[in-house]
């Protein structure tokens, strides 16, 4: 028995007050065991139960905790149980296959596959787990588990991203193999795995391990076309590398960040996921207009991408939809694709002064400092032969300003106030619901943004003129 992990159990008191006050052998399993054994501490845990009903005994743990029954899975008798501070869950079930034993074997990997006894502590390890884990290696348990459930494939990389452990050959041999298999899975549980993904520290890894076996355009087809954009004077990697990288330097980014930067990035605003997570996936997918945007000036051979930043915003949305992203998620980083050159461009023009700055502080809102680790991770991951170090330091330096003028005026800020609706605008001009009304909708709240307009009387005089 491990004894930090004994001390763990111990130390848990939910799972603590389950061993003293229920009868029966009960079991934690899997990514709860693996992360105690990392060190890690978890609010979801799995239980198993042997010799008791698990709805049965779900319902008495929900009651026993006044917290709340939620039935996963009826036909496999899986059951949740949320806290009441809604934070802390349990998923029971049954052993799969009659015993404890039998089931570790049905699992995915080995260091998923250990379980140990909540009462007595005994350890069960049948696969080897507990030396993987120690040696850092994501081994399978059986190829035929990847064939009952082909998921587990992508499960393989997610945990890569999670652990930083490197994937057995032989493993590596079957997934390369069933590769085909992954487009059977719901497209949810895809999403779940690929939102786990890129929650991880080591995600630019996973990517390029999984490029290795042709599973990356598998899950993101585009990535096709990223491949095909080669080196140029501005970026020293192709595409698909160039992408790659930029998630690599958010990361770097994000860990030498001052706490507010940080604090901000772990938020989880929209899809039970931090802003990280989902601006990794922005990053990977920031230049994805490049290919429907690319040519190559006769005379110079200078590769342009004009307006790719633009393309590349309508682009995401059904790549998105198709994942089955919610509308929150897929405007997040449509819009983060959309901006990703705009805070660069701004600090680097001549009138990056303090009226601009809050221009973009008052376009972007809650976005700022999302754009700008963006920004900085973009500018990083392109080191052409034309872009010169000090060409870097002064953009990154100039970026750090504007993060900085943001973080000295959030908290002052108050929303802009609406000067005239739709209606107004319609009386005003004279004209019917139309997207020229949207047009100048837009036009004057650019306006607003940029302190142009500010009472109603600069507004209604502002789209006086606009016809």
């Amino acid at each position: 028995m491990n004894l930090d992990l004994e001390k763990k159990i111990k130390s848990d008191e939910i799972l603590m007050q389950i061993a003293q006050n229920f009868d029966g052998e009960i079991y934690l399993v899997g990514g709860a065991v693996r992360d105690c054994l990392c060190g890690k501490s978890t609010n979801d845990r799995d239980l198993v139960v042997t010799d008791v009903d698990p709805k049965t005994f779900a319902i008495k743990v929900s009651e026993f905790f006044d917290a709340t029954f939620v039935p996963l899975d009826e036909e496999n008798k899986i059951y949740r149980v949320v806290m009441k501070d809604k934070i802390n869950y349990l998923d029971i079930t049954q052993p799969v296959g009659g015993n404890i034993e039998t089931d570790l074997l049905r699992r995915d990997l080995t260091i998923n596959a250990i379980a140990v006894n909540i009462k007595t502590f005994a350890l069960i390890d049948k696969t080897g787990g507990l030396d993987d884990l120690e040696n850092g290696i994501i081994r399978s348990i059986s190829e035929k588990n990847f064939l009952d459930d082909p998921l587990r494939i992508l499960r393989v990389y997610r945990f890569q991203a999670q652990t930083g452990f490197k994937i057995d050959e032989q493993t590596e041999n079957q997934l390369k193999k069933h590769l085909d298999l992954i487009s059977n899975p719901a497209v949810e549980r895809i999403n779940y795995e690929i939102m786990h993904l890129f929650s991880g520290e080591y995600t630019s890894q996973t990517l390029k391990a999984m490029d290795e076996i042709g599973l990356l355009e598998k899950i993101f087809p585009v990535v096709k076309e990223l491949k095909q954009i080669p080196p140029n004077s501005h970026h020293h990697l192709r595409l698909l590398e160039h992408s790659i990288e930029t998630v690599r330097n958010i990361g770097e980014i994000y860990k030498s960040s001052p706490e507010p930067v940080k604090d901000h990035l772990q938020q989880s605003d929209f899809g039970g996921y931090s802003r990280l997570a989902h601006l990794k996936l922005a990053g990977f997918l920031h230049d994805i207009g490049k290919f429907s945007t690319w040519t190559i000036e006769e005379d110079t051979g200078r590769h342009r991408f004009i307006k790719h930043d633009d393309a590349g915003s309508k682009l995401v949305v059904p790549i998105l939809k198709k994942l089955s992203f919610s509308n929150k998620q897929i405007d997040y980083i449509s819009t983060m694709i959309k901006n990703h050159i705009y805070p660069a461009a701004l600090m680097t023009s001549p009138d990056a002064n303090e009226k601009a700055m809050m221009r973009y502080v008052r376009k972007m809102e809650d976005n700022s400092l999302d754009e700008i680790v963006l920004a900085k991770a973009d500018r990083l991951s392109a080191r052409g032969p034309v872009i010169t170090d000090e060409m870097v330091e002064n953009n990154i330096n100039s970026l750090t300003r504007l993060q900085n003028f943001y973080l000295s005026v959030k908290d002052t800020l108050e929303p802009l106030p609406k000067l005239l609706d739709g209606n107004e605008v319609m009386k005003i001009l004279n004209i019917k619901p139309s997207p020229q009304l949207g047009d100048i909708m837009d036009a004057l709240h650019e306006a607003q943004i940029s302190g142009d307009v500010i009472t109603k009387e600069h507004a209604i005089e502002f789209v006086s003129h606009l016809i």
